[in-house]
Parts: C-alpha cells; structure tokens; sequence
C-alpha cells in the first residue's frame, strides 16, 4: 500500500513538474512565433497563465469513471478547492466521465489526460436557467456546459474530449438529411414542426422554438422554465475572463455555438480540435466576441455552421456594450466543413479592428473568407489582415462581403450581377467595412471567386488584393465598393462569363491581370461608377470585345 502511494506521489510530481515546464514552453513558444511575424499594427504581449505544482485528482473527490454516474460535484468540488487552496492543476484522468455543468474558478487549469472523455449529461434538468449572452444579446439561457465568469488566470488543457451531447438540444432540418436519415431520426422520438420540415429533439424544445407568439413578453428565469429545452446554451462559455489558455483538448457536439469567449483579455487558444456535425443547427465552431488580446494557433474545425468567428455584440444593446473585438493573431488553422471558414459578423455592432490571419487552409468549407452585416447592426469593422489563405473545393464563395444579410433580398442582372439600391442617410445604425488587406491568395476550385454586395450610403471601402490565384465557375462580382485595388491577379474561370463585373464603384484599380476561359473580361455600370483603372497583363483590351461599359460612364474607365 505504501508503495503505491508513493509510485502515485511520483506521477503526480512529475505530471505538475511537466506541466509547469510545458507552459513555460508554451509560452517560449508563442512569444518567439508572434516576434517572427511581421504584425502590421502594435501587438501588445499576451499574458499567458500559470499555476502552481499542487495538483487535485477528481477521483479523490468520488468521481467514478466508466459509468453514468454524474461527476459533475466531484469535478467542481475540485476546481473549488484548488482555487481556494491558491490554484494548481485538477486532473481528469483516462475514463469515461459523465457530468452537468463545469465551473471554472480563477487560477485552476483543468487538465485533461489522454484517453479522458468527458460527456455532459443528457439529463438537460442538470442545467439551470441564468441571465446569459446569445448571439450578441442578453436572453434567459440554461447554463452552458462549461462555463466561468469574472476570473483570471484559467486553463483547460491536455488531450482530453469534451462532449456536449448537443443532439438531446438541437433542432434539426429536413434539407440536412438525407431521406434515410431522416425517417431514422423521427422514428427515435421527438417532435416534428408544423410544416414537417424540422425535428426537435423535445415536446420542451419545440413549444420554445415553434410558439413563440405565446412566450412571457418580459422574460424572467421563472417564466422561462416551461420553455427551458428550446434555450440551449453555448458549450463553453467565459465571461469578462483575463488570461484564459485552452491547449489541445478536443471540443465537440455542442448544443448551440461550440467555444464563445466573451468580453476576455489576454485569451491563447492553440492546437484546439473544435467538432459539430455538419448538420447542427448554431453549431459554430470558435467565436471571439468582444475580445481583445490574444492567439489563435494550430486549431482544427469541422463544424455545423462559421468556423472561426469574429463578432462584437448585436445592434444597439453592442453598440451600448462598445467593445470591438480587437487584437487578435490567427495563424495555421485548418477548416474543413463550416458555412464559413473566417467570418467577421454578423453581430459586429461594437466594432472589430487590428486582426491579422495567416496561413489557414479551408478545404470544402461552404464559403472560404466571410463579411456580413446589415443596415440596423452599425460597428466599423477595419484593419483586418488575411495573408497566406488556400481554399480547396469551396462551394460557394471564396470571398464573401454581404451587408444585407437576413435582409431584404436583391435583385441581381443574372448576367453581370448588378443591383439598384436606395441610399440611406448615415447613422449609427449604418455598418462600415473598410481598410482590409488580402495577400497570397490561392484558391483551387469555387463556385464563385468573389462577391461584394456594399450599401450605397457605406461602400465597402479600402480593400487591397494582392497576388492571387483563383480558379472559380463564376468570377468576381462587385457592387458598391470605393478604393479598391487589385494587384496581380490570375482567375481561371471553368465555365464561360464575365471574368470581373463591377457596378456603383468608384476609385478601383486592377493591375498585373490574367484571366483565362471567359467570353468577358470586364463589365463596367452603374451610373455611380468613377474613376476606373483596367490593366491586363501581357494582352491588349479591346473595347467592346474584352471590356463593355454602361455608355453613361464610358468617360470614367480606363484601359492600359
């Protein structure tokens, strides 16, 4: 019996010793990687947390792997006791663990073995209704699977897998599903909508998504409760939180957004597998709201809906907040399915600025780079860097700016692409996109190269494109856009059309141009439309043949 504990005494010893000197690693590491970039604006340093050496098992607390027993007051009363201790590490050993909602305390990193998987319970009773954040606002939410607000110094780290058992939670859609699937799915229970069209998972869920007419006008935690299945929670979730590392562990199956950091500093999130099923409804991968400071590295996504994800609060309640999200590096991430591999928006209301990307692979991501707003969000979105971005397989768009988005719809010339809109005075309600870089672009296959969709009152302002390859079905399509410049570009179209069209636009530059299987290089309207410069590389334009200009604006265009 000694012998044991002293062989565990050993492990535990030399499991802290490692650990402490990992993060000293890490932190090497991270610091060497930021100094070797060249960062176009003033990156302040990230403070990286650190722990003490006194390490708590959650079996000392009477969690029991391998079986359905809840562990969920073992593992918090492990966190709360080293966090009153003065903070170390509590270890989550191999096993299968079962639990309902983690909470973090200030000073604790929770660590994960290889081999831990933990699964938060089915049993959605395990998780109350509080006042939380979703989507950018404030709502009545159950609490989310693992959740802390107001600490410092915080980690979740190791190799472990958190799984939220997000099907109990989310509703899903017919159009998601293949026949099969689908008959599978509503013959395992459940409730269908009204139309048939979509499933949920509960008679709780459905009164919650399906009869909202009949929902409390002010809600309360009280006069939610009937309604307690529908409000499903992000998985992880850290509020006002300061030095917050998560490092290698695998999120997935979350019942609503996967990782949501809100209103954090100094945040290191880096070799992170973050997984939802391609066809779960909300199911975000990673979204950065209201955050300044801090390093995206190494992380893989493979999720329901935006991968990486920019956003800053939702009209006027962000606007109020006022915290832009700010700050960020993003290097050497890889996004397999996903609505959208990077995604600034939509609820941007608070402003997002000085966020450099580079080195990140989408392959089969619905879209490749996403912007989107609409007139009522407000929020300046500018000085967003992306350099070094490969797309393969891309469904869509690769590049996507869209400020109508869940707006009115437009109607575009099926042939250029063009839309009339009205101009609208400018308020803070208006949302501006402007000083955005674009470098090494490289994209081999999409539906579409680019689409830009600005507001009159507000055009997508500032954009610089610079050497990229792009082989796409459709071309490049702008509307409402001012200043900008392309500068080496080489589209090759796989279907024939216009290779570039653009409408309303003013001060646009294209130099060092090539193009290949277009009918069209160049369609120039919009009566709005001034100062035009068109330069292809190696080959004379003809008027006309190569490049066709509304008549009224012919005088703004000029050929090289």
């Amino acid at each position: 019996m000694i012998k044991i504990k002293n062989r565990l005494l050993i492990t535990v010893f030399l499991f802290t010793a490692l650990s402490c000197v990992s993060q000293k690693k890490v932190a090497s590491n991270v610091t060497e990687k930021s100094s070797a970039l060249k960062i176009p604006f003033k990156m302040p340093e990230i403070q990286i947390p650190t722990f003490k050496k006194d390490t708590l098992n959650i079996i000392d607390f009477g969690a029991v792997p391998n079986t359905e027993a809840l562990c969920t007051k073992a593992i918090n009363d492990a966190i709360s006791k080293c966090s009153e201790s003065g903070g170390g590490v509590v270890l989550i050993p191999a096993g299968l663990w079962t639990t309902g909602p983690i909470k973090m305390k200030s000073n604790v990193n929770l660590h994960t073995q290889n081999g831990a998987f933990v699964s938060f319970t089915s049993d959605l009773k395990q998780y109350k209704l509080i006042e939380s954040y979703f989507e950018g606002s404030k709502v009545i939410r159950c609490e989310s699977p693992i959740m802390g607000i107001n600490l410092e110094n915080i980690a979740i780290t190791g190799e472990g897998i958190f799984d939220g058992n997000g099907a109990k939670w989310r509703p899903v859609k017919i159009g998601k599903m293949t026949a099969g699937q689908w008959d599978e799915l509503v013959k395992s229970g459940g409730v269908l909508s009204k139309d048939g069209k979509i499933w949920y998972p509960s008679k709780g869920a459905y009164l919650g998504n399906e009869e909202k007419d009949k929902l409390p006008k002010k809600q309360t935690v009280e006069n939610m409760e009937p309604y307690k299945e529908a409000l499903r929670p992000v998985m992880v979730n850290f509020v006002n939180c300061k030095k917050l590392l998560l490092d290698g562990v695998t999120f997935q199956n979350s019942p609503a957004w996967n990782v949501n950091p809100l209103m954090c500093e100094h945040l290191t999130l880096r070799n992170l597998t973050i997984r939802n099923p391609w066809y779960s409804q909300n199911g975000d991968g990673l979204d950065l709201e209201s955050c300044r400071i801090g390093s995206v590295t190494n992380c893989r996504f493979d999720v329901g809906d935006d991968a990486i994800c920019i956003k800053s609060g939702k009209d006027k309640e962000g606007r109020d907040r006022g915290k832009p999200t700010e700050l960020f590096v993003i290097t050497d991430c890889v996004v397999y399915h996903a609505h959208g591999g990077f995604t600034i928006g939509s609820e941007m209301s608070g402003g997002v600025k000085n966020i450099y990307a580079k080195n990140l692979t989408f392959n089969g991501t619905d879209c490749g780079l996403r912007f989107k707003s609409v007139r009522g969000r407000g929020g300046v979105v500018e000085n967003i860097w992306m350099e070094d971005i490969r797309m393969n397989n891309i469904p869509t768009d690769a590049i996507n700016f869209n400020l109508y988005y869940f707006g009115k719809s437009l109607t575009e010339d099926k042939e250029t692409g063009e839309v009339a809109v009205a101009k609208e005075p400018v308020s803070e309600e208006t949302p501006a996109f402007k000083n955005m870089y674009f470098k090494n672009i490289y994209v081999n296959g999409a539906s579409q190269a680019m689409k830009i969709m600005g507001i009159p009152e507000m055009p997508v302002e500032g954009i610089v494109f610079e050497n990229m390859i792009i082989r796409s079905d459709v071309g490049i399509q702008m509307n409402y856009t001012s200043k900008i410049e392309f500068k080496g570009l080489d589209l090759r179209l796989d279907k024939p059309g216009i290779a570039v069209s653009f409408s309303n636009s003013q001060n646009v530059n294209i130099e060092g141009f090539k193009s290949t299987g277009e009918n069209q290089m160049f369609w120039v309207g919009g009566t709005a439309t001034k100062d035009i410069t068109l330069n292809s590389e190696g080959r004379k334009m003809i008027w006309d043949k190569d490049v066709k200009v509304l008549e009224a604006v012919k005088n703004e265009v000029k050929i090289n």
